[in-house]
């Protein structure tokens, strides 16, 4: 059920009732049992907004920590572990993000009853973004430069990751679909292992709405992406996963956040998303033009560029990908809210707006000229 005293970022940049009740001081304390050198915990400092999982920054008597909590369905600990591995990989390699801590058992996803949950060190810096919306743009074109350049540190760290791909679907970002040659034919040979996405599909002309959304793009832009090597990524690149070393304009990444979404991509996906989260404002564009931040865009292209060489290729490739790196997460949360939340309005949302919305706005005059404007940063 809905808890109605906790409120969190919606889907039509608004406030709503959360999905999944707040964490609690005495449920943490349970928690806490299994982490023996954190101690008792005293005040929760903060409850984030964020709608898909529940997460606070709590004082313990070690310091404060961040505890986050998933849904068995949406996360068992097997498939949370795959996030950890990942982080405790580019850790080693020395990207800066905070520690995930491990219980007593060595373990770092604790499952309690209906939940599963995770304990992280608090993150360097400052969370400027916090309360930030996604889709919500980069306040700052330094910044954006500054996410830039550790987006392509990470993916230099990430480089000798050799592991499977997510174990799951929901709420993670995949390609699958935009790599294959007929996307209708690879998400129909899924939906046997996904019924909660079958279940909502049946009930639309599926089939024909992703051959008119992939009429404009595909058939050009799947030979190239199968040639992109195989890479781990973030896939969540948005402002509010960093936490920075001031509060000014010119401040550097001091921490990187939530690899909730992590999965095996390639390199321009996760650049494309960095640009779909960060430089168009989706929640308001009934400003037009005004809803395009294409200075954000070639300041997280200019950053990336500081630490990886991108080729003319490599940014026409980029901007020919924007239109659809959407499509397998859009998919993810229209099975997200049917199958696991059971709101048909939010799956109708993900369905419609992100989905098929996000792909035919790049078809708009606004759209195409911020994809042409990429190309022309070649």
């Amino acid at each position: 059920m809905p808890d109605m005293t906790h409120r969190v970022h919606g889907l039509a940049d608004d406030s709503v009732p959360a999905d999944w009740p707040a964490l609690r001081a005495e449920e943490i304390a349970t928690l806490l049992r299994g982490y023996p050198s954190l101690g008792q915990p005293s005040t929760i400092r903060w409850h984030s907004p964020r709608p898909l999982s529940a997460a606070v920054l709590v004082d313990t008597d070690a310091g404060t920590v961040f505890v986050k909590r998933h849904h068995r369905r949406v996360r068992s600990v097997a498939a949370l572990t795959e996030e950890h591995r990942f982080i405790a990989y580019l850790r080693a390699a020395g990207v800066p993000i905070p520690e995930v801590l491990v219980d007593r058992d060595g373990q770092t996803a604790v499952a309690i009853g209906d939940w599963v949950y995770e304990i992280h060190a608090a993150a360097e810096g400052f969370d400027i973004y916090r309360d930030a919306v996604s889709w919500s743009p980069i306040g700052e074109r330094g910044h954006a430069q500054a996410a830039g350049r550790m987006l392509a540190t990470l993916h230099d760290a990430a480089g000798g990751y050799q592991a499977d791909q997510r174990s799951t679907h929901i709420l993670v970002a995949r390609s699958e679909l935009i790599v294959a040659a007929d996307p209708v034919a690879a998400l129909r040979a899924q939906l046997p292992e996904r019924p909660g996405l079958a279940d909502y599909l049946q009930q639309r002309e599926w089939p024909t709405d992703l051959q008119h959304m992939l009429a404009p793009w595909q058939a050009t832009l799947a030979p190239r992406l199968a040639k992109q090597p195989a890479l781990w990524t973030h896939n969540d690149w948005h402002a509010s996963n960093l936490c920075w070393t001031a509060i000014g304009a010119h401040a550097c990444v001091a921490a990187v956040l939530d690899f909730g979404l992590a999965s095996r991509n390639f390199a321009l996906f996760d650049l494309a998303t960095a640009i779909e989260r960060n430089a168009i404002a989706w929640l308001v564009m009934e400003k037009g033009d005004g809803a395009v931040h294409a200075d954000i865009a070639m300041a997280l292209i200019d950053g990336y560029r500081e630490v990886r060489s991108l080729s003319i290729d490599d940014v026409h490739l980029l901007a020919d990908l924007l239109p659809l790196v959407h499509l397998d997460f859009a998919l993810s949360e229209v099975e997200y809210f049917h199958a696991v939340t059971g709101s048909r309005a939010n799956a109708d949302v993900a369905y419609e707006t992100f989905l098929l919305g996000h792909a035919a706005w790049f078809a708009t005059p606004t759209g195409h000229a911020l994809l042409q404007a990429i190309r022309a940063h070649a």
